[in-house]
């Protein structure tokens, strides 16, 4: 009879036990599942990033560097405004330099303007995102003529 009752705790601790274990079994189970859906949403979002701000920053990179060339400065001061770089006008060793440091997933056109005029690309075709930056292009000048000029470079996605 005491066995009999010994045997009866026995299997009723183990049904309990079994049923523990199981409720935990399950909520791994559930965090497992919500952890993988948010792994899943946040994955989605990380692919769709907005790559405006490295169009930008190669742009300036361009930019900067054209800038702060002496040769290329007089070039374009020399430059009539209203020049694009696909003109024959437009000077050759700054369309060389847009092109060499132009990333391989962007193409880009420069356009030469006078500094107090809005400067607009003149044939854009079907393109839907244009990302444009400028700088002003000035010569320290003995002779007090003070003429600056803006380069701007037109970028967009290939």
């Amino acid at each position: 009879m005491i066995m009999k009752k010994k045997n009866k705790r026995l299997t009723i601790s183990l049904m309990r036990n079994r049923k523990g274990w199981l409720k935990i079994v399950e909520a791994f189970i559930a965090i497992l599942l919500v952890a993988s859906v948010a792994l899943i949403v946040i994955n989605r979002n990380a692919g769709s990033k907005d790559i405006s701000g490295r169009i930008y920053e190669a742009e300036i990179s361009i930019l900067r560097e054209i800038q702060l060339n002496n040769t290329m400065r007089s070039l374009i001061l020399a430059t009539t405004p209203g020049v694009e770089s696909d003109n024959e006008n437009f000077p050759g060793i700054i369309k060389t330099k847009i092109i060499e440091r132009t990333p391989n997933y962007l193409r880009c056109k420069g356009k030469i303007c006078a500094s107090s005029e809005s400067c607009f690309l003149s044939n854009t075709g079907d393109i839907k995102e244009i990302y444009a930056q400028s700088v002003i292009i000035t010569v320290a000048s003995d002779s007090g003529e003070y003429v600056p000029k803006q380069l701007k470079l037109f970028c967009w996605q290939k």
